[in-house]
Order: C-alpha cells, then structure tokens, then sequence
C-alpha cells in the first residue's frame, strides 16, 4: 500500500546518482511540488545530487516551472530527453559543458520504458537512421562532455536498425489527479494520459520506487477501475498538493475540461487568417490533403494548416492527431500544445508513437528552420551570434521532441516556413512583393544539425515536400527540386540567389495557384 508523505519527505527519499524518470509533456503530468522540494532540498543540504534525468517531452512553461526548476549545477549531472528548449537552467548547464546530454527522438525515450519494465535490452528501430542520433554522426551527443553512447547501429537480417539501451530506473517521479488510500491514480483532470504507466512500472521492475504527486484523494475502492491509469500496486508513495500552482493542466492553462474529455466545447469555426505571406505557405500545405488523411500538424505555421481547412470547409474530412495520444477534435496550439479540444479518443503516449513509427500518419505537416542541398532538415540545435560577442557563435538547444519519429515514419511529409529569416514581404495584386530581403537564410549548403534525413527519405522512397511562401521544392532522386514559384517572384534574384546551393529546376516548373495570393482562395479539394 502507498504511503502519503509531504513533498520534502519525497525529496528526501530521492538518493544521491540515482537515474530519475518522468512523464508528460509541458506541464502536464509534471510534479511540479515534488520537483520544488528537490531543488530547496538540494540548496539546503547538497542532496540528492549527481542525478541523471531521463524525459520524452519539453516539460515546463519556458519560465521557471517544469524541469528547469532542477537547473542547479551539481544537483543533475547527466540529461537524456527529446526537448530540452523550455527548461532554461538546465539549457544553460548543458551549454557550458556542465551537464551531460542526449537528445534522442521523443517515441524512442517513451516506448523504452516498456522495454526496461519488460526487462529486455533495449529498443530496436529505425527510427533515428540518418540523422545526428545514428550513431556515425553525433549519437544524439548535444555537447563535448557527453561522451557516453546511448545508442548503437546493429543489423538484422541484412537491414540496419538502432538499438537504444535500456538501463536501470531508481526513481519514478509522476503526477496524477486523485489518489486512493491504496495508491491508485486517475487522470480525470489530466489532458494527454502520457507514459506515466510505463515509467511506473519500469522503475518497480528496476527495484526503484514510485512517487506520484496528486490534487485529490478519495476512500479505497471508491475509483471505477478503468479510470485507474497507474495501478496502487505499482505506487510507493503518494504527495498531495498544497500548491494550486504546481498541478497546471498546460503550460497556459490550469484546468480546461475540454482537454481532459470531461465536456465537448462548443467550438466556433477557428479565426481566418488575415492574408499573409504566412497564409500562403499554409494554404499550400492544405493543398496537399486529402479526404479520411489522417494528418499531424507541427507547432509554428504547420499548426495553421488546420485554419485553413476549417475556412474552406473541410475540418470534418479529415482526422487530425497529436503526438501525445489524441485522435480527432481540435488539437491545441502553444502554450497548450499536446492538448485538444474535444478529442475523440485518447491513446498513452508510447502507443501513439507505436502508431506513427508504423507509417500510421498519412501527412505530417512540419516546421523548417533549415535545409540543405541533400533535403536534410534541422530543427534541433543550431549556432547563433553571441549577445555578448558577436564575433563569436553560440549554440541554441532544443532538441528534436518528436519530429525525428513523425517526419520519417509519415507516408507524406511537408516541411513548412518562411523562405527566409525576417524578410519584409506583403501580398499586393495577387502576387507576391518582397520589401526587404531576409537577414538569415535557411537554405545552407550543409545544415547544422540532422534532425531529419533527405538521403534516408530517398532511399526509402518518402514523399518529401518543402513550402515556402516564394517557392516549393520536392525532394526528386536524392535533390532538391524547385516545382512550383510564387507568382511575381523572380526565379535567380529571389529563389537562387538567397540560397546557399543551386537546387534543381523541374523541367515542368510551374506558377503556384494565384487564387492562394487573393483574400478568398475557394480551391481546396478533397
């Protein structure tokens, strides 16, 4: 039977350079009281310490809650998570090389944990070929003094797979919304229901222990047993909350119900968008759906693809997906993003990541920060100018969350975004006018980090598109490929000569839909 103790007790059960797992996304299913204690506890008395900290998802509101509240050199030493964007102190550590760490693909972290329960070596996918994780090229390495290898390159059967290594769980650190006297947990408040079984029971067969932290508590044999998402028998100890303010349901939210499926929200059609550069590019995504597609839309501009289909009429003909698990509804953009509004089925975080590693995603719409001549795409750690020094570069670390399993497991994959970084641009008489060109350029000879992989895309025979507002690439036998210009937009002076490479120019090259450059388009088919 779980034992209740205050959050400092569970701080304190914590031992020094134990392995410590959690679940979530955002603050969702994060124990933010637990993880205050750690950090108070570790200011007063140097314990825990030496920890490794093992996450899927960004976890926190990229303020001061969520992971970055374990930001304290010394207290974490050894990080491996799918996001590290939002935990700003722990960024920090990793940065000036005083924190080890790995960024792996978000599915791989989360289904890993079955393995580990399982008590079975490791996971064997593919998922990761190709980009910095594979092993021949960074190993998922984010810095110089992370030098320990988490992932290895086998082959079975003549064909080449990475096995990500499974490794003893001493501390399972988790939130719920009710505990009963027995230790069962419910998510009734709760929007995604995460992994947090599987990092539970990971730690159990580990010898670790479980803490979950909860709102409420309710008399044993009072919860409907199918509400029961982490079985008491699997729980050590539970904590209570004192602090409204460490169970937010989002990182912008602190309880909507339509999140958790506890009601449908009566949803207006979603805001048209004002005509934009920006809208074409979306505009041009949605071009690319179809019918029953079942469809996962990225954070940024890919997230207002689903704007688009909502002003042309078509939100009931296709099924829109999150990473977290949900199936249909509305999902939620930033701060939010991970929830939906009136989902019509929620799955735990590892089976969805099951479904999209299978090829279940039929069109992924993504984000493009940077691309290169070979169709790579970066998103997960770049150099930028240094405040302080300009002549000098630092790096930004985000991570790839789950953009490496998305991108190369979806039947059709779009990468989209502006052309170039903070260029000046309007619509004018249904073409497109460029003010002033862009101070960076995201089309480099070589990316910066792969976080997605054109030769594995060719190889494999993916269908590749990138979508800018200027233009349209495909990826066509390994090369970049240029099949479509905006209307107004000069092919050298605009395409070519802001690009760091010379792409490939179909031969059927064509004018892009001018009716997407006017205030109603009226073109979307399905």
């Amino acid at each position: 039977m779980a034992k209740f103790v205050t959050a400092k007790e569970a701080a304190q059960l914590i031992p020094d350079h134990a392995t410590v797992g959690v679940a979530g996304m955002g603050l969702s299913g994060w124990p933010e009281e637990v993880a205050v204690a750690i950090a108070d506890n570790y200011k007063e008395t140097g314990h825990p310490c030496d920890l490794t900290m093992k996450q899927g998802s960004a976890m926190g509101d990229w303020k001061e809650r969520g992971m970055t509240r374990l930001g304290i050199e010394g207290l974490v030493t050894k990080w491996s998570a799918a996001h590290i964007g939002s935990a700003f102190a722990m960024n920090d550590l990793v940065r000036a090389n005083k924190m080890a760490c790995h960024c792996l693909p978000q599915g791989a972290i989360v289904n890993l944990w079955r393995e580990i329960a399982a008590h079975r070596p490791g996971l064997i996918t593919k998922v990761g070929l190709g980009t910095y994780v594979d092993p021949r090229i960074e190993g998922g390495k984010m810095n110089e003094v992370t030098t320990e290898d988490l992932v290895e390159l086998i082959n079975l059967d003549g064909e080449e797979y990475l096995f990500y290594k499974s490794f003893k769980l001493d501390v399972a650190l988790l939130r719920g919304t009710t505990a009963d006297e027995n230790g069962n947990i419910t998510f009734e408040n709760e929007g995604p229901i995460n992994e947090g079984y599987a990092v539970a029971e990971a730690a159990k067969n580990s010898g670790g222990i479980v803490i979950v932290q909860v709102q409420y508590t309710a008399q044993k044999g009072t919860l409907h047993p199918k509400d029961v998402k982490i079985p008491g028998a699997l729980v050590d100890y539970v904590v209570v909350a004192t602090d409204p303010n460490a169970c937010w349901q989002t990182e912008g939210t602190y309880y909507e119900p339509a999140f958790a499926g506890n009601i449908k929200k009566p949803l207006n059609a979603l805001p048209v968008l004002p005509l934009s550069p920006r809208k074409v590019v979306v505009r041009r995504c949605a071009a690319e759906l179809t019918k029953g597609a079942i469809v996962n839309l990225g954070v940024g501009i890919p997230s207002e693809t689903a704007s688009i289909v909502s002003e042309e009429g078509h939100t009931e003909d296709i099924m829109l997906t999150t990473e977290s698990g949900s199936f249909g509804g509305v999902p939620a953009a930033l701060p939010n993003f991970g929830s939906a509004y009136n989902a019509e089925a929620n799955v735990d975080h590892g089976s969805m990541f099951d479904f999209y590693d299978g090829g279940g995603c039929d069109v992924a719409v993504l984000g493009l920060a940077q691309a290169d001549e070979e169709g790579n795409i970066n998103v997960s750690k770049f150099f930028i100018p240094d405040k302080k020094d300009p002549s000098k570069k630092i790096a930004r670390l985000t991570g790839p969350g789950g953009f490496i399993n998305i991108s190369q497991a979806s039947k059709k994959v779009i990468f989209a975004g502006m052309f170039a970084d903070k260029c000046k641009e309007e619509i004018r008489d249904g073409k497109l006018v460029i003010l002033e060109e862009g101070k960076g350029r995201k089309f480099l000879k070589k990316v910066e980090q792969i976080t997605f992989s054109g030769h594995y895309a060719a190889k494999t025979g993916q269908e590749v598109l990138y979508v800018t507002e200027r233009c349209v690439f495909r990826l066509i036998d390994g090369k970049m490929t240029v099949i479509e210009i905006a209307p107004g937009i000069d092919l050298q002076k605009d395409i070519i000569g802001q690009m760091d490479f010379v792409p490939e120019i179909s031969p059927n090259l064509k004018v892009m839909d001018a009716k997407m450059f006017e205030e109603t388009w009226g073109n979307l088919s399905m």
